[in-house]
């Protein structure tokens, strides 16, 4: 073999090795941009479902050109610590009514009441967002149950529509606890409780009923009914029957309620933003809890039951 010949073989020998250096230099490159590639969208899709989960993206409003109706929902007892707090269904009900495809607003109702205080702050939103929006009706829709601190909601409502078998009414207001007067004496146990101000331990369940305490908190009660009372002859006006019961706390079916004036006809949700509304695209605005939010919630409420020394009355419409 010539020199030539080995030049040209080493020549040969050369650049095939280059090639198959570049070559894999170029599926290592091409392997770690893939590897890149997933990574990213792995993660993206992680921080999508944490934020998600977080209740850090707004899903609340869907954007539609066509008009829909917007809906609302208030599930459950009413409290401020809560979904059905009066700030949550607040801003629920203000994104509501701002949005512009909105053609009417429902509030979907299946509550047993609750806080007086949570029920009138919703009561009195409402009343202002119907003068705020004179062209949105809104609508209250019952299902299982609209009583007590529900249906004070409701009646801020242009027409309250119920199921026939729904259960509404329940005007009335409720103080309850327990007395345990002897049950610590029995067990062995002393109770050292120490006040300053002679109504400070009010209405203490392991001391016998103070007469004085007792007409206080049923003045108190009777105040507040009557509150109840009047914010339900506002809201419904002539369309309440004269009938010895309805603020007596008694509760009623949906069929009976539309003999009283307590409900204005039979319908679903559905029934109502296709036929009433006219709009059968369903919005939902209600807020929904975060991660974050129900893990807070529920470690302050293990946390405040550990700190609990004292039980007392609970104040609520029921």
């Amino acid at each position: 073999m010539t020199d030539s010949d080995n030049s040209n073989k080493d020549q040969w020998e050369k650049e095939t090795l280059q090639k198959l250096v570049f070559t894999s230099l170029r599926e290592q490159r091409r392997a770690r941009l893939w590897s890149i590639f997933f990574r990213l969208l792995t993660f993206s899709y992680l921080f999508i479902l944490l934020f998600w989960g977080l209740g850090w993206l707004d899903t609340e409003t869907v954007r539609v050109t066509d008009k829909h109706t917007a809906m609302v929902d208030l599930r459950g007892e009413i409290t401020p610590d809560s979904l059905n707090s009066a700030d949550n269904i607040k801003t629920s009900l203000k994104k509501a009514f701002k949005d512009r495809n909105t053609a009417g607003v429902i509030l979907r109702i299946n509550s047993p009441g609750g806080s007086p205080v949570q029920a009138g702050l919703i009561n009195d939103e409402i009343v202002r967002l119907r003068v705020l929006y004179p062209e949105i009706p809104v609508y209250a829709v019952v299902e299982d149950i609209c009583a007590s601190g529900g249906y004070y909601v409701a009646v801020a409502a242009d027409k309250i529509f119920a199921d026939k078998a729904s259960i509404v009414g329940s005007v009335g207001v409720i103080m309850d606890g327990f007395g345990f007067t002897g049950t610590l004496e029995k067990l062995g146990v002393e109770r050292r409780l120490l006040t300053a101000g002679e109504n400070k331990g009010f209405l203490d369940p392991f001391l016998p009923a103070n007469p004085r305490q007792r007409e206080h908190a049923q003045s108190m009660l009777q105040e507040i009914h009557q509150q109840f009372i009047q914010v339900v002859q506002k809201g419904r006006g002539d369309r309440l029957k004269d009938h010895p019961d309805i603020f007596s706390g008694m509760i009623w079916t949906g069929e009976q309620g539309i003999e009283l004036g307590l409900v204005d006809a039979l319908g679903s949700t559905d029934y109502v933003a296709r036929e009433i509304i006219q709009a059968e695209r369903i919005v939902d605005f209600t807020a929904q809890e975060g991660l974050m939010e129900r893990f807070t919630r529920r470690f302050g409420r293990v946390v405040a039951s550990s700190l609990l020394a004292e039980t007392s009355g609970e104040l609520r419409l029921r």
